[in-house]
């Protein structure tokens, strides 16, 4: 089976950083499951089978960590001992925090409009503003700027929380 004592990042066969092809994470996934998914062991022993589905889990786990850009940074820095979202320390920019309360004030307005075009605007923007901190984060996580990472995994939570709203007062906007 698999060795649950090796990181997400060696159970691919990956380097440990932010930035990595995601072909090989998908080749890698699918080679793994190929290999201990639960069903190859139907016929198995109750123990083989256990640690087949037990298997199969971890990889699971390791893979949604590691394809989602905010998983994967939050996993990073927990390698290196740092809980990006503890309870202790939550602080924001108070410049971030008050353009997304902007934001969910738009939001807010376009969806009582029932105005999906400025949910689709808002949503671009949301979206822009995520891939340039997505990039941000890898140069911090790159030059092990720990602090500047941890608190770009904060910021880049929030505006995924934001996209989260906003497509779901679209999909409201559909029905």
């Amino acid at each position: 089976m698999i060795d649950f004592s090796r990181d997400y990042f060696a159970l691919f066969g990956l380097p440990a950083r932010y930035r990595f092809d995601p072909i090989d994470l998908d080749r890698a996934y699918r080679a793994l499951q190929s290999e201990i998914h639960p069903d190859r062991f139907a016929s198995a022993g109750e123990s083989e089978r256990r640690l087949a589905l037990q298997s199969s889990a971890r990889v699971n786990e390791a893979y949604r960590a590691l394809k989602d850009p905010v998983g994967r940074a939050q996993y990073l820095l927990s390698l290196h001992g740092i809980d990006a979202l503890a309870e202790t320390n939550t602080s924001l920019p108070q410049e971030f925090l008050e353009r997304e309360l902007e934001r969910r004030e738009a939001l807010a307005d376009a969806h009582a409009a029932r105005d999906a075009a400025r949910l689709d605007a808002l949503l671009r923007d949301v979206q822009s503003d995520a891939t340039a901190l997505e990039s941000a984060l890898a140069d911090s996580l790159d030059v092990e700027n720990w602090n500047a990472a941890r608190d770009a995994v904060r910021e880049l939570r929030f505006l995924s929380k934001v996209a989260d709203d906003i497509e779901a007062a679209l999909v409201d906007l559909e029905d």
